[in-house]
C-alpha cells in the first residue's frame, strides 16, 4: 500500500473522537484543539473519502451508514496502532474505568473509598460522573452505571447490589421541635424535603401502613441536595444507611422515628454484556463493601 492511499490522520483522529463522543467540543477537549478545528478535518476527510461520514444536528453528531462502517475500521486501526506503540516502547497502557453514578451515591458512599480502591488496584484509574436522570449507560461516555430504582426502569442492569432500608432523617435541632414519640401519620404533617414530586414519600408512607398522597411544593432532583438541606435543619428527608451511616454517626442527622422499609435497589448498567476484567473486579468490590457477600 503506497501513503497516497492513506486519508489524511490528522482528520482521521478528529473523526474517530467526534464520533465516539458524540459532540465536536467532546473531541476538541479530547485533543487538546479548538472546536472549529475539528470540523475542518471532519470535513476533509469527508471531502476526501466523497461521502458524509456524520450528520450534524444541535445535540451532537451522529454517524450515517457510511460513518458507522469508517469508524469501525478506523476505531480498531487507531487500537491497534496504539497497542503496537505501547508495546515497542514497553509502556502499559493507562486503564480507566468511567463510571456514571447517582449523586448521592457517588459523593456520600462511592468518592470517599476511592483510596481504597486505588490501594486494592493501582493500575487502574477511576473516573467518576455524577448523573441524576441516567436510565441507561452509553459506551462511549462510561463503562458502567450505578443506579438507584426499580430493574424495569433501566437498561443493561448487569447486577442488583443492595436493596436498603429508608427512612426519615432530620437535623437534632429540628428534631427537638417535634413530638417525642413521632408517628407516622404524623410525619406526614411535617415539612418533607423532597427529590421528585412527592412519589417517594407517598410510596414510604404507603409501604409503612399509612395511605396519605403527598405533593411537593419543590423538588430538589438529587438525594445530595435534599440530605444536604435536611443537615442544615430545612426539614425532614427520606434517606439509608448507604447515604447517611457517617452523618448519623457524627450525629448531624437523626432518625425522626423508628419505622424504615425498604423501596427501590441499587444496581450496576452496563452498555455491553461482555465486561472487562476491571469491571467484574469493580462489581465484586461493591457487593463485598455494600455486605453482600
Amino acid at each position: 500500500m503506497t501513503t497516497e492511499r492513506l486519508p489524511p490522520l490528522n482528520a482521521v483522529r478528529a473523526f474517530e473522537a467526534a464520533a465516539r463522543l458524540g459532540t465536536y467540543v467532546a473531541a476538541a477537549q479530547a485533543l487538546h484543539v479548538t472546536q472549529p478545528a475539528i470540523g475542518r478535518h471532519v470535513k476533509i476527510l469527508e471531502d476526501w473519502l466523497g461521502v458524509r461520514l456524520l450528520d450534524r444536528s444541535s445535540r451532537g453528531v451522529s454517524l450515517t451508514r457510511d460513518g458507522a462502517y469508517y469508524y469501525q475500521s478506523v476505531s480498531q486501526s487507531l487500537r491497534l496502532l496504539a497497542d503496537a506503540g505501547m508495546h515497542i516502547s514497553r509502556r502499559k497502557p493507562e486503564r480507566w474505568l468511567r463510571i456514571l453514578c447517582v449523586p448521592a451515591f457517588a459523593s456520600r458512599w462511592l468518592t470517599p473509598r476511592i483510596d481504597e480502591l486505588r490501594t486494592l488496584r493501582p493500575e487502574l484509574k477511576i473516573a467518576i460522573e455524577p448523573n441524576a436522570t441516567f436510565t441507561s449507560v452509553d459506551a462511549r461516555h462510561a463503562d458502567l452505571g450505578i443506579s438507584y430504582g426499580f430493574p424495569g426502569e433501566f437498561a443493561g442492569v448487569q447486577a442488583l447490589l443492595i436493596r436498603p432500608e429508608v427512612f426519615a432523617v432530620c437535623s437534632p435541632l429540628y428534631r427537638q421541635g417535634l413530638a417525642q414519640d413521632l408517628s407516622v401519620e404524623a410525619l406526614a404533617q411535617c415539612r418533607l424535603i423532597h427529590v421528585d414530586n412527592g412519589s417517594w414519600w407517598s410510596s414510604w408512607f404507603t409501604a409503612n401502613g399509612v395511605r396519605v398522597r403527598v405533593k411537593a411544593d419543590a423538588s430538589h432532583v438529587s438525594n445530595d441536595i435534599v440530605l444536604k438541606l435536611a443537615e442544615e435543619g430545612q426539614g425532614i428527608a427520606l434517606a439509608t444507611e448507604v447515604l447517611v451511616s457517617r452523618q448519623l454517626a457524627e450525629g448531624t442527622l437523626v432518625r425522626c422515628t423508628r419505622h424504615s422499609t425498604p423501596l427501590e435497589s441499587y444496581q450496576v448498567l452496563s452498555p455491553t454484556p461482555m465486561l472487562s476484567d476491571d469491571a467484574i473486579w469493580f462489581i465484586d468490590w461493591l457487593k463485598t463493601s455494600l455486605g453482600m457477600r
